[in-house]
This record gives C-alpha cells, structure tokens and sequence, in this order.
C-alpha cells in the first residue's frame, strides 16, 4: 500500500515563502552538501531526517577537552597536544566571550542583508598577535585516513568567514586536533592518540556555500541527490 499519507512525495515541486529569513549553523549546512532536497525540506517544510542513535562518548569528550585546555589557558601555558606550537601561539583568553562562542545555541553569529542568521559554535581559538585561529577538537575510534581532515573543511571555512565579518582578523589557517584510543594501560585507563593537522581556509569557498545554500531555500524543491539514501528510502515508500 502506498505511503503517500505519512511520507513527503517527491512531487510536486513548490516554492518557500520568499521573504523567509532563515537560521543556519556551520555545520548544519553539511546537510545541504549531502543532498540539497533534504537541506530544503529540513528548512521550508520542518521535515527532518530520522534520528538514528546519536553516541554519548563524542559530547562527553568535548567537555573534557575543554576543561583541560581551559586549565592550562588559566596558568598561562599551551597543553602537550599543542607543544609544537609553543612560541608562536596562545589560548584565546577572554573567557566570558569564548563562553558565547562555544554556546551551540548562541556562538558566533552574522547576518546577511536578507536577514538570514549564520552562526557557528567553536571549540576554541588561539591567538597569533593579533590574529585568531580556530581550534576544533575531533575524537574518533580509529586512526586518520587520508581525506579525514577534509571533511571538516567547510566547517572551518565558516568559522573564520564569521569571525571576519564581526571584525576580527584571522589567519588563513586553522587547526584541527584528532584523539583516537590507543591502548589501555596497566592501571587500566585508555591512551588517546593525538594528531594535530593544519588546515588552510578559504573564505571565498565559505561565502560561495552561503550563498548556494539561502538560493536553494529560496527556490523550489531539488531534484534528490543520487546517493541520498534517505530520498532514495522515501520514493521507495512511495512506490
């Protein structure tokens, strides 16, 4: 029997309310990579995907990680994950304005002419002078691949183009900082592996998804993205 009740169609096709000014966060415009049609259903018609099981540990290191980077900010030093920077950088320290910008519902924030909100949630920021670097904590189970980092560019790119557009200046790098397990010790607690990757930004690339992402809300429904698995699982249910 057809679920045409219960699940969204893909037809037909219809345009938002033009004068929408939307909310999107930094990494919430990953979805729009994924598959624009899920991007655009999410925003303009409040259908999300299924929530699957979302893993405790990831939250539970971050907020470790950033008690013990805000411990050494504190004395006035760098962690041993960041030793080889030592010299040339410092943790970010006014306190009560990194509070903001780590606050998921808050962070650092803009908006565009039409009203649209972008704003992103940072795990820290480091200092290089006068310029700030954006310093993002990243824990996985197993050891880099060669395009791991990559992933996480956008990400960064929309960091430091929020930055910039509430006036301060960054470099044109960031930094990504990866814990993986190890091994279990004698004592029995578990070893955390750490790689520390540069990534160069770019700004333009961040102001072109921007702008991609508000035109396509603005637009009618994208076709589905050929390897969506949830488009594809909905015109199946729909059959």
């Amino acid at each position: 029997m057809p679920f045409h009740g219960l699940l969204p169609t893909m037809s037909p096709k219809k345009y938002p309310n033009e004068t929408m000014a939307y909310k999107l966060s930094a990494t919430g415009l990953n979805l729009f990579r994924e598959c624009p049609r899920c991007f655009w259903l999410h925003h303009n018609k409040k259908i999300k995907r299924p929530a699957g099981i979302f893993p405790s540990l990831p939250s539970g290191m971050d907020l470790i990680l950033k008690s013990h980077f805000d411990r050494f900010r504190d004395k006035g030093e760098l962690p041993p994950e960041l030793n080889e920077l030592n010299g040339s950088i410092k943790l970010f320290d006014d306190v009560e304005l990194l509070k903001v910008w780590r606050n998921n519902l808050r962070g650092i924030q803009w908006k565009d002419d039409k009203e649209n909100l972008f704003r992103g949630a940072v795990d820290n920021i480091l200092k290089k002078g006068k310029k700030l670097v954006v310093l993002d904590y990243k824990t996985r189970g197993f050891p880099l691949k060669e395009d791991t980092a990559e992933h996480y560019q956008d990400q960064l790119n929309m960091y430091n183009l929020l930055l910039r557009k509430n006036g301060y200046e960054t470099e044109d790098y960031a930094y990504l900082l990866f814990y993986h397990p190890s091994e279990v010790n004698e004592r029995g607690d578990v070893v955390f592996h750490t790689d520390l990757v540069k990534m160069e930004i770019s700004i333009k690339e961040a102001e072109r998804l921007m702008k991609d992402a508000v035109k396509c809300l603005g637009g009618e429904m994208p076709e589905a993205h050929d390897g969506c698995e949830f488009c594809k699982w909905v015109k199946v249910c729909n059959l």
